[in-house]
């Protein structure tokens, strides 16, 4: 498959997160099972995990605009603080209703 037949969402996703990815469904989706390959806590596996959801669910096709997907990206990196790129998420959504 070409880099341009490929889903947004897969565009989204380092080569990190496509192993987690391989490895997830290697293990059947079990999360316990991972926390033994990867010799790590359940935690640990269970914010992995969100961390591709997040990368995945910010690559809505054209649904959202740059702003939004730059502010998603941020907090999954770790660059913004979770609580604050929701709030600025709100008043983007509050400013976009308005218009």
């Amino acid at each position: 498959m070409k880099n341009n037949d490929r889903p947004k969402w897969m565009m989204n996703l380092e080569k990190e997160d496509f192993e987690f990815v391989k490895n997830f469904v290697i293990n059947s989706g079990s999360l316990k099972a991972l926390t033994k390959y990867y010799e790590v806590s359940y935690p640990t596996v269970r914010n992995r995990l969100n961390s591709v959801i997040e990368r995945i669910k910010s690559a809505k096709d054209n649904e959202e605009s740059s702003l939004v997907n730059y502010i998603r990206k941020l907090a999954i990196e770790e660059k913004l603080d979770l609580n604050d790129a929701k709030q600025l998420l709100e008043i983007y959504n509050h400013e976009k209703e308005s218009e």
